[in-house]
């Protein structure tokens, strides 16, 4: 009964190792399963983060477009605003400057009130006019220049046409009608001409 006793208590121990082995067995799965686990959150973090700076990226870009998209509004706000402004007090340089022959005018007429002498006056609006003139020149306006010229329809006008001036008068200026004047080499107001024929 000793050796049956043996034999049956040896038996249960063999049972039982094998057991304990099966048990440490499962065990180390689980802790390469959760290490598998752990590699694959990693790799995901690695995955999501040149994600997130796309993202992060994108945010910004959105962001200067949008300070950018503000910027050129209000610079095209200021420009309009700008624009009305000249286009509203853009004479205002000129004005000022022809004030003063205004004022020598008035001179003029109450003066003329008191003197009976012709030449007086005439000498006077020579004046005034020939300082009418240098302020529009100050101020760019210059006269087109008609005498003995080769008519040109870019700074002329033909209001006339004069039959028989001669070989050497065809295609010239033979008379000024109207003045033509230019600002700062544009013309503002063609000359009107007679033209020989």
């Amino acid at each position: 009964m000793a050796e049956k006793d043996i034999n049956i208590e040896d038996e249960e121990l063999q049972e039982e190792q094998p057991v304990e082995e099966e048990t440490d067995k499962e065990s180390e799965p689980t802790e390469n399963s959760e290490s598998t686990e752990d590699s694959e959150d990693s790799e995901d973090s690695e995955e999501k983060s040149p994600l997130e700076k796309v993202q992060d990226e994108i945010a910004e870009l959105k962001n200067q477009l949008l300070y950018k998209v503000a910027e050129f509004d209000n610079y095209r706000k200021r420009t309009l605003k700008e624009r009305a402004e000249l286009i509203l007090n853009g004479g205002e340089k000129f004005i000022t400057a022809i004030l003063p022959i205004l004022d020598d005018m008035e001179r003029a007429i109450e003066n003329g009130a008191k003197t009976e002498d012709p030449e007086v006056l005439r000498e006077g609006m020579t004046l005034i006019h020939q300082k009418f003139l240098k302020t529009l020149e100050s101020q760019g306006v210059t006269r087109i220049d008609t005498e003995n010229a080769d008519f040109d329809t870019d700074v002329h006008e033909a209001v006339a046409m004069v039959p028989g001036m001669g070989d050497d008068k065809k295609g010239k200026v033979i008379d000024c009608l109207q003045p033509g004047y230019k600002l700062n080499d544009k013309v503002i107001r063609h000359a009107k001409v007679a033209v020989g024929q």
